[in-house]
This record gives C-alpha cells, structure tokens and sequence, in this order.
C-alpha cells in the first residue's frame, strides 16, 4: 500500500477519548442556535420534496417510563409533515397523550384488544399509517427538533431508498448527553454480528407491510429481527446512513454504545441470526466483543486448492520464516505456494529457494526487470492452479493454523471479492484492521498500533466487517474474480496503492470487501520494498498518487464505512472531529 512503514506506538483504539470529548463536541458541532432554526425554516420552504413521515409509538407494554418525553420530542420537530400513531394505553402518559391528540390532528390513538400484545400494537399502528415512510419509536426515545427535517433532506437526495437509518446516543439521568454511537455505513456482515441499525431506522412504508410488519415485541431484538428479515432483500444502494446523531436514548454511559441485549431480547436476537443463516453456518459469541457474533461460514467438503503468491527479492530469512509458516503451521490442506523470485542477487537466496522448492507444493517462478507488484501477481495468478489465490508479501508470517481457512470460507462467497486480514506487528500490536479513506488522500490502516486484543469503537477489531478496501499484504479472493477485475495495474501502480486500486474497482463491479479479525498474521511492514529514499522513487510515488487521486478523488470525500464524525488520522487513535458532512441548512463554503 502506501509507505507509511515507521509509526511510533500509540495509546489503545478504544472508545474512551469518543467518550470523553463527547460534550465538547456537541456543544461545538451538534447544538441548534436559533440561527440554525431560521435557517431550517428557510430552507424547509423551499423542499420541493415533502413525504409524510408516519412514526409509531406503543405504549402501555411494561416499558419503562418515557413515553411523554418521546411525545413531546415529536411535538417539537421542525419539519411538520408526520404524523404520531400511539398504540395501547399507559397510564402514567394517559393525560398528556388524550391533551396532544385533542389539540393536534397530527397525533392519534389505534385501539387495540386486551389481549393484543406489543407486536400486534406496532402492526396495528403499521396498518393506519398513512406516511410515505415509517419508523417505531421506543418509549423514552426522544428525536432531535432537526431530526425529521435531516430524514426528507437526505431521502430527497435518494428518493428510491427504502431504510435510512441514523446515529443515535444516550440521555443520562441528569439529562446530558453520552455514549454516541457512530454508525458505518450497510454492511451486511457487520448486521449478522450485532444490531448497527439502531435508532432512527426510517423505512418505506410498503417495505414494511411487505414483510409483515413486527414480531417478538415492540424493543430492540424485534426491531433487529426486523433488519435481519428485510436487510436480506434490500440492494444495497436502497439503504442509506445519515451520520448525524438523530435519537437520544434513555440510558447513560453503562448502557452506551455496545448496548447489549440480555435475557429474552438476547436471545430472540440470536434467533433472528440463525433463521437468516443456512444450517451449515456456525455462531458463536466473537471472543473480543462478546455482545456480537462470530458467524464461521463453511468450506465445501472437497476444499478447493488454494494457490499462495509470494514475491521475493533477496531477504531470505524473511521468506523462509512466511513460506515454512504457510507450509507448516497452516490447517489447510489443499494449497500451493507460488514463489515469484525479482531479480534475487545474494547466494543464500539461491540456496533457501531450493530447499524451499524440494516441497512438492513449492514452484517457483522469475519475473526479472524493474520491482512491480502488480506485473509480479498477475503473472503469478495466470500461472496459478488454484480457485482461489491468496497475495501473500514476503514479510508476513502465519501467527495460527487457521487463518487460510478463515480467509477462503469469505473468498468463496458469490458477494465478497476479496478478504483480508488481521495483521500484526512484531510486539503484537494492530498494523492493519482494514483501509478507511479520508480527506487529503487519507488512506490509512484501522486501528494501527492498537493493542492485539482491543475490540475497537463499537467492535471494528472484533467483528467481520465491510470495508472499502484491505491491504495487499495478505489478501484473498477467486481466481475467476481476480481475471474478471483485470488484476491490479501495473501501468500505474508498479511501487504503491495498487491494493487500493484493485479493492476499489472490485467494488465498482458491486463486489463486497471484507476483513476479518479471525484470520491474524504478523506483518513486518516493507521489509522487502523499502521506503522512496531516492528522487527516482519518489517521483515515482508521486506519480502513484496523482493517478489514486485522478481515479479515485471522489472515494476519499466520504468512505461510506467509516463514519463522518470521526478521524481518519493514521498518525493518532481513534477521536471525534469536526463533522466531514456539511449541515444541509447551511450555505456551501
């Protein structure tokens, strides 16, 4: 990838500095002035686009009190095209409820039976609505005044979306605000691992009486189930996320963003999971954020041979340590390992490539002239036996015997183009955990220098997820994938970012790139490459970057997996910043 190969340790990647700056933040980037209210005003009468929003509340179902808050949060939305549909009775908010719907047309009671339960309120309130789009609202949930305004504003933007979802945070007993949860983008996997849709989750109104509406309750496992349900028929580009924090939930900083479910919900949660997953598929709790899902899809009975591509110039030490680990101290049988040698001057490489080579799995290959990664592995993938085919750096090293099988499990999914890893530094702290994009040709590794058993804000470490792109260092994927992608290119990425490049136009053709933490190698960084040390190799970096910038400029305004609200530093930990999206109500620079 890029060069950045020296980087000092750094404090944890944990979510503790998000937390602790929290208040500033929303003092400073999230708090409505009345200049903002004249300005969403302002700019509401001039929406050419004005769905009705249909939100439903049920109460009266052992909640816990919150039900008035949620009302009158309502009640003071900006944007006025909703309508509020309460479903059951609750004493507690009984007065206030028979007040709002007398004075506003706009809020109104379903009846419901005696012996309706809370699922059957929420479908009944599904049924009468008459919105555009639809959300459930939890008791106590309390929507920002802008929040419905900031929905329609980004719907008209994708008028055919059918989910847009919101980030959400909590309101302490004391009624400030903690515990953000910073949402990415639709990812598939990271749903199957826990619930990051949350709240404000709008949906058309058709999707949801398509799919029947709610079951197991009105809470938190029955709006998950519901994603799980839907999610599994959405094209992804019908689901947006709007990176702003939209909802506050009850509930301070010890119910804050892993906001587990316990007891029946975890369970019904659990169930939701299974039935969206082939019997084939295990689950388990995912070690370093036990409150998600580790999902182990399965290898066919006949596992297909997997063709492992190392270049190499010299440094044979490195290369006997990867290649005798790949041979040696990996569960996967069906492999070969494809040794593409560059031009090698020293003796002892000559001599450790023929005892390499006396393992019948072993073939190696010369790809004299000038170092291109890119010419080295597609001449290697042309050359390779296997269906899937595995780039594997010279410099990393197998750190346990299962990581080939976790990678080739993902690679052979119809959706997924390419897989990559969790890769180590040699003290053990995190070098790469996926690639996020940022302002400034910003492409940096998750999570760098974070300790090896950090979970991550909101599990990133822990949990398989979708990202943009994974380092070529270790990376795997179908041969087939990797022809119809027209490999990595060469003319224009020889020295750097053609990782990047390869990962970004697989997702053009609607491939999906994974990384996963159960797959863990270490990585001495450019031990082989090296820095740009020279004015030749650092024009020719230059000229690498100005053709990633020229391809690809626009993916570095916003990376859909990672949320606009926090950094894409390389250089710091993970921390809130001023927000990358520009406030719609406000007036370009």
């Amino acid at each position: 990838m890029s060069r950045r190969a020296v980087i000092p340790a750094g404090p944890s990647a944990a979510a503790a500095p998000i937390l602790d700056g929290y208040a500033a933040w929303v003092a400073e980037h999230d708090t409505l002035s009345d200049d903002d209210r004249a300005a969403i005003r302002a700019d509401m009468a001039k929406m050419g686009y004005r769905p009705a929003i249909s939100l439903l509340l049920p109460l009266g179902f052992g909640e816990p009190a919150g039900g008035s808050d949620t009302l009158a949060a309502v009640q003071a939305q900006l944007y006025p095209n909703w309508e509020l549909l309460i479903a059951g009775q609750s004493a507690p908010h009984e007065a206030v409820v028979t007040v709002a719907a007398r004075a506003d047309p706009r809020i109104r009671r379903v009846a419901m039976w005696p012996h309706e339960d809370a699922a059957d309120a929420v479908n009944a309130a599904l049924e009468a609505a008459t919105g555009d789009f639809a959300a459930v609202l939890l008791p106590g949930d309390r929507l920002a005044e802008h929040a419905l305004y900031e929905v329609v504003v980004a719907l008209a933007a994708r008028p055919d979306a059918e989910l847009l979802y919101t980030d959400e945070d909590r309101i302490d007993a004391a009624g400030a605000r903690t515990a953000p949860r910073f949402k990415t983008g639709w990812d598939p996997d990271l749903l199957l691992a826990q619930d990051c849709i949350g709240a404000l989750a709008v949906w058309r109104l058709g999707v949801l009486r398509a799919a029947g509406g709610w079951r197991h309750g009105f809470g938190r496992a029955a709006a998950y189930d519901l994603a799980l349900r839907i999610g599994a028929t959405l094209l992804p580009d019908r689901v947006q996320h709007l990176p702003a924090v939209l909802c506050h939930r009850p509930g301070g900083a010890d119910g804050s963003i892993r906001d587990r479910m316990v007891g029946e919900d975890a369970m019904a949660a659990e169930r939701a999971v299974r039935e969206r997953l082939p019997p084939t598929v295990a689950i388990a709790p995912a070690p370093l954020w036990p409150a998600g899902r580790r999902i182990r899809w399965p290898l066919p009975d006949r596992l297909p041979l997997v063709s492992v591509i190392v270049p190499t110039r010299d440094r044979a030490e490195l290369l006997r340590a990867c290649v005798s680990g790949v041979l040696r101290r990996t569960d996967y049988p069906a492999l070969e390992v494809l040794i593409v040698d560059n031009d090698s001057r020293e003796a002892q490489t000559e001599v450790t490539l023929g005892a390499l080579a006396a393992d019948a799995r072993v073939r190696i290959l010369r790809h004299p002239g000038p170092f291109n990664f890119p010419a080295i592995n597609n001449g290697a993938v042309a050359q390779a036996r296997g269906e899937v085919v595995v780039l594997l750096n010279n410099d990393v090293e197998v750190a346990g015997p299962d990581w080939l099988r976790e990678l080739v499990a993902h690679a052979l999914r119809p959706d997924v183009g390419a897989v990559g890893a969790k890769l180590l530094y040699g003290d053990g702290t995190v070098q790469h955990a996926g690639i996020v994009f940022g302002p400034g040709l910003a492409a940096t590794c998750q999570m760098r220098r974070a300790q090896r058993a950090d979970p991550g804000y909101e599990g990133q470490g822990a949990l398989t997820r979708t990202v943009l792109a994974v380092t070529g260092a270790c990376l795997a994927m179908r041969k087939s994938v990797y022809l119809e992608v027209d490999g990595m290119n060469a003319s224009h990425f020889a020295i750097a970012f053609n990782d990047l490049d390869l990962c970004l136009r697989l997702g053009e053709l609607g491939y999906r790139i994974v990384w996963t933490p159960f797959a863990e190698l270490f990585h001495l960084e450019s031990q082989t490459r090296g820095v740009p040390d020279t004015p030749e190799k650092q024009a020719q970096e230059q000229r690498e970057v100005e053709h990633l910038w020229y391809g690809w400029h626009h993916v570095f305004a916003a990376d859909p997996y990672h949320n606009a609200n926090l950094s894409c530093d390389w250089w710091t930990p993970l921390h809130l910043c001023p927000p990358r999206r520009r406030r719609p109500w406000q007036a370009p620079p």
